[in-house]
């Protein structure tokens, strides 16, 4: 497809932004960490694949078993009720990871679903512990490109996640019961803040039916695909991406002030309607906050962005770590 940056003027590259990590070191950013606020809804069966490919808005027939995928789970108005990364186990064995204060509400309309299929859906996320993983712990066999899937000899799975910041980050899937992983621990703030710098959202509970999955950019960074047939709300996704209707994307921002999810964005030509919401933030290392906004596409014109109120702390707008997806 064609990609195309002229709409967005502030990731020109001839006229780059600031960017918030500047003179940041970070060369000793590694380690893991136990994910408690994710959790896995595990499908099987030997539909189990045809199963979760009708509802989510990526191929998981297809699916090889050395790649994972990021993909959302919408209602019938293609607003997102979650999101997961999720890959196969075996052909008959799907892993799908989410937000864990999403789980319990999305495995039940899910299983609305089923039917006379030929699957099974459970909650598996006390018997599967997950762990975020940066820099050098991460396995050299694990591929380099993001969503890459390896099986380590304990029949851990990891994930290559989209990196942050030049900093390579992953995902460790394994038993709960298995013994700590020896590795130096890595601050919880700090994958917050890659996860941000990554620029890749996942839905939690204050974004339910917020957003259409291109809102969060997920057509760009593989969280979608526009040929795999029918899901609950395609038609209002397709619509939005080949008829040019979507006006809001995600952008970075940096803030002296520390941003809320579900907070308003606001634009300096309209100090009554904000032009956008807070979706995901976290500290930067070496001093304010960092976030990820959905906001109005005509909001990154360059004026002033301020957080709360027409009057609040100002936004300071960051380049994307990835080219956006032109509409069709």
């Amino acid at each position: 497809m064609i990609r195309d940056l002229d709409p967005f003027p502030f990731m020109s590259l001839s006229n780059p932004m600031p960017t918030s990590a500047a003179g940041l070191d970070t060369s000793s950013f590694h380690g893991l960490l136990r994910l408690g606020h994710w959790g896995v809804i595990r499908a099987q069966g030997e539909d189990a694949a045809a199963f979760v490919h009708a509802q989510l808005t990526n191929d998981f027939v297809l699916l090889g078993l050395q790649e994972a995928r990021l993909a959302g789970y919408c209602n019938p108005k293609g607003r997102l009720l979650a999101s997961f990364i999720g890959f196969k186990r075996a052909a008959d064995d799907i892993w799908l990871i989410c937000s864990r204060d999403v789980l319990a509400a999305t495995l039940k309309r899910l299983s609305m679903f089923v039917l006379r299929s030929k699957v099974r859906l459970t909650d598996a996320s006390e018997t599967i512990a997950l762990w975020g993983a940066a820099g050098a712990v991460i396995p050299s066999e694990l591929g380099s490109a993001p969503w890459s899937l390896w099986h380590d000899d304990d029949g851990a799975a990891w994930i290559r996640l989209p990196s942050a910041e030049g900093i390579a980050r992953a995902l460790l899937c394994r038993p709960a019961d298995a013994p700590a992983p020896s590795a130096p621990a890595l601050a919880a703030d700090l994958w917050a803040w890659l996860e941000v710098r990554s620029a890749v959202a996942m839905v939690t509970q204050p974004l339910v039916e917020h957003f259409v999955p291109q809102m969060l950019n997920y057509e760009s960074i593989g969280g979608v695909n526009f040929k795999k047939g029918c899901y609950p709300g395609q038609e209002v996704v397709a619509r939005s991406q080949f008829r040019g209707t979507l006006k809001r994307r995600a952008f970075l921002v940096h803030s002296d002030t520390e941003p809320q999810p579900g907070q308003d964005v606001f634009h300096a030509s309209d100090e009554e309607q904000p032009c956008g919401t807070v979706v995901q933030a976290a500290p930067h290392p070496s001093g304010g906050y960092d976030a990820i906004v959905c906001m109005q596409i005509t909001a990154s014109d360059g004026q002033r962005l301020s957080l709360g109120s027409a009057h609040g702390p100002a936004l300071e707008l960051l380049p994307l770590p990835y080219e956006l997806l032109a509409d069709i």
